[in-house]
């Protein structure tokens, strides 16, 4: 009798044993399936290096950033002239001709006209603005916007397979159709 006590016990100790095994199991597939969704969220980013284009002296880079839903563009550049300059998104990402020709006109899937950006009255989805340098050829400009996108689906957000210009001169945000900006003196292609 003695011993049938003790399979008893000794069976319903492995039961209850597999049971909390089990559980433990399922807590761990939660985690997983969390963690595996949390990924799914995170941000993408291209580094763009900006070539010289025209003569130019320039140097710098460019970063594109998506997270939540927004795109954030940092660019940093050296060896300009004093002032402000003219940058913008162009509609190819061939950055290969000394005058940054390649890369074609200013990127507008929308077909708007070309304005400053946010303009009621039209805007091209490239078309950034003007940024400062400072007296020893150093500038740089930080933007964010939800009308861009990195790698997805929609062509009139997809930043990708385009170029990033910058121009000796200044956007005048009037003139057609690119704001008489001038020489293309920078250009990195965002792929």
């Amino acid at each position: 009798m003695k011993n049938v006590s003790l399979t008893l016990l000794f069976c319903a100790t492995l039961i209850l044993s597999g049971c909390k095994n089990d559980k433990k199991d399922s807590d761990k597939n939660v985690e997983t399936e969390t963690t595996t969704t949390t990924k799914t969220d995170e941000a993408k980013k291209i580094r763009v290096a900006i070539e010289p284009k025209s003569g130019s002296q320039l140097s710098g880079n460019a970063v594109f950033t998506e997270e939540n839903g927004e795109v954030t563009m940092t660019v940093i550049v050296d060896g300009l002239a004093e002032g402000m300059h003219a940058i913008h998104l162009h509609e190819s990402a061939d950055c290969s001709a000394e005058d940054g020709s390649s890369a074609g006109g200013h990127w507008n899937p929308t077909f708007e006209k070309h304005g400053k950006w946010g303009a009621s009255d039209g805007y091209h989805k490239g078309d950034i603005g003007n940024f400062k340098v400072d007296t020893n050829g150093n500038g740089n400009i930080t933007m964010t916007t939800d009308e861009w996108c990195i790698g997805c689906d929609d062509e009139a957000k997809n930043i990708g397979g385009k170029a990033i210009v910058i121009h000796d001169g200044v956007d005048d945000f009037t003139s057609q159709p690119a704001g008489n900006a001038g020489t293309r003196v920078g250009c990195g292609s965002i792929r």
